[in-house]
C-alpha cells in the first residue's frame, strides 16, 4: 500500500511547482512512517532480511531519479531508510539483482 502511494507521489514531483512541493511532503510523510516501523532494527523483520525488505528494496534503485527530479535529498530527510538500503545491498543476492541508480535514472 505504501509503495502505491510513493508511485502516486512521484507523478506529482514531475509536474508543477505546487504539485512538486505537495509530492515531496507526501513522499517524506510515507518514508517517515517507514522509518518509524524500521526503528533501530537492521531490517524491517528484525535481525534478518525478510519479505518486507525484499518488497521495498527495489525502490532504492529509483532514489537518485527521485532526488534529481524532486530536487531533494532522501538521506538528509530519512537517514534510517538509506542506511537500511545500504545494509540490504551488502547482501550479494540483492546487490546482484538491483539496477544501478544512475542507470535507472
Amino acid at each position: 500500500m505504501a509503495m502505491i502511494l510513493v508511485i502516486e507521489v512521484l507523478r506529482k514531483i514531475l509536474f508543477t511547482k505546487e504539485e512538486k512541493e505537495a509530492g515531496k511532503k507526501e513522499f517524506f510523510e510515507i518514508f517517515k512512517i517507514l522509518e518509524g516501523e524500521l526503528g533501530d532494527k537492521p531490517y524491517f523483520g528484525g535481525e534478518t532480511f525478510g519479505f518486507v525488505d525484499l518488497s521495498l528494496i527495489p525502490y532504492y534503485s529509483w532514489f537518485y531519479a527521485m532526488e534529481t527530479f524532486g530536487e531533494f535529498n532522501i538521506e538528509a530527510e530519512c537517514p534510517k531508510i538509506v542506511a537500511w538500503a545500504k545494509r540490504c545491498l551488502q547482501k550479494e543476492t540483492v546487490a546482484k539483482t538491483l539496477p544501478d541508480q544512475k542507470k535507472a535514472y
